[in-house]
């Protein structure tokens, strides 16, 4: 059961505002590489102030739904939810169902486990995805944040399967999918009556102040959850930009690729400093060593903000900087330690 003192939201990256708290002599502006936010974001395009002016229009978020069912890979746009940010989107797939068991694929994002327990459900984290398929609620995150760990879409549709049969939901929160393997994402299969798939607008575009996600799901699922967000689930800046990025099939591969080389070239950093690298995705490394807090701190007087993790001390995760005066000050930084 949630204690009062557990209902505010967890720490996460990306809270400025705490590391200048925590870190008050440190050089500014922050280089925060807590987030597995791509650094150089989609160019948003002008906004007429009309768009902040009046309400959003139907057909535009008809459009948005459309071009999301293209570019994820869902099977029309009538599978096709747009929220303002997988939290919510999340928080209401969870009261869909009467209350029960909640399995999530543990280590990975807390949050949903704390949502999950708003809505009423008993939350337990698991190890192994075939524990999942007892539960009421399956979710998992995938890939996962934050070691980039990836289940093979064979064995989520034999969870999926079991858990249909006891009347249970699979949830699989895709919000790195986007620089996952080709072929990976279960979006083609949420025609399923028991398959929720969440995919993140804001990580790989790099917009996350966005805040727009997409739930995936059958459509009476679907009708379900657009029922519950209401007529004007995001704004009309969201919608507008949503629907030129997620149209840009050119902008989308160069990013993958770009992300790529990257990753890559954070890597080769970190092992040069020293630190084993034991997973990732293309926009962020989760490295492993014993002097993960040193690290820290070290790395927060130099004005770098860096992931750690309370359940895993020796663990920190990095995202990727962005221009080569950034990818400096992290060098100088990782150098400079004692």
């Amino acid at each position: 059961m949630i204690l009062p003192g557990e209902l505010a939201p967890l720490n996460h990256g990306g809270d400025l505002g705490a590391a200048r708290d925590l870190f008050p002599g440190a050089p500014e502006p922050f280089l925060d590489l807590s987030t597995g936010i791509n650094p150089h974001p989609y160019p948003v395009p002008q906004l007429s102030a009309d768009l902040f002016a009046r309400l959003p229009e139907p057909a535009s978020l008809a459009e948005l739904t459309e071009i999301a069912a293209k570019a994820y890979g869902a099977p029309s746009a009538a599978h096709v939810v747009a929220g303002p940010g997988s939290q919510i989107l999340m928080a209401q797939v969870a009261s869909l169902l009467a209350r029960g068991r909640a399995a999530v694929l543990a280590p990975t994002y807390a949050e949903h486990a704390r949502v999950a327990e708003l809505a009423g459900h008993n939350a337990v984290k698991v190890a192994d995805v075939a524990q999942l398929a007892d539960a009421r609620l399956a979710i998992v995150v995938n890939p996962n944040n934050p070691d980039g760990r990836t289940i093979a879409k064979d064995a989520l549709l034999v969870v999926a399967d079991r858990l249909r049969r006891r009347g249970g939901l699979l949830v699989v929160d895709e919000a790195f999918m986007d620089v996952g393997a080709d072929g990976a994402s279960l979006a083609d299969h949420v025609e399923h009556d028991n398959i929720v798939v969440l995919r993140s607008f804001g990580k790989f575009y790099g917009l996350a102040g966005l805040r727009l996600s997409f739930a995936l799901a059958s459509p009476p699922i679907a009708t379900r959850l657009a029922a519950a967000l209401g007529p004007w689930p995001v704004s009309g800046a969201a919608l507008t930009i949503g629907r030129k990025a997620l149209d840009d099939a050119a902008w989308r591969e160069a990013t993958r690729a770009s992300l790529a080389e990257a990753a890559l070239k954070l890597e080769v950093l970190l092992a040069q400093a020293g630190l084993e690298v034991i997973g990732g995705t293309t926009l962020f490394r989760l490295v492993r060593t014993a002097e993960a807090e040193t690290l820290f701190q070290h790395l927060g007087q130099k004005g770098i903000l860096v992931r750690r993790f309370a359940e895993q001390p020796t663990w920190l995760r990095f995202g990727l900087p962005g221009g080569e005066p950034e990818w400096q000050r992290l060098r100088s930084a990782l150098k400079s330690r004692g």
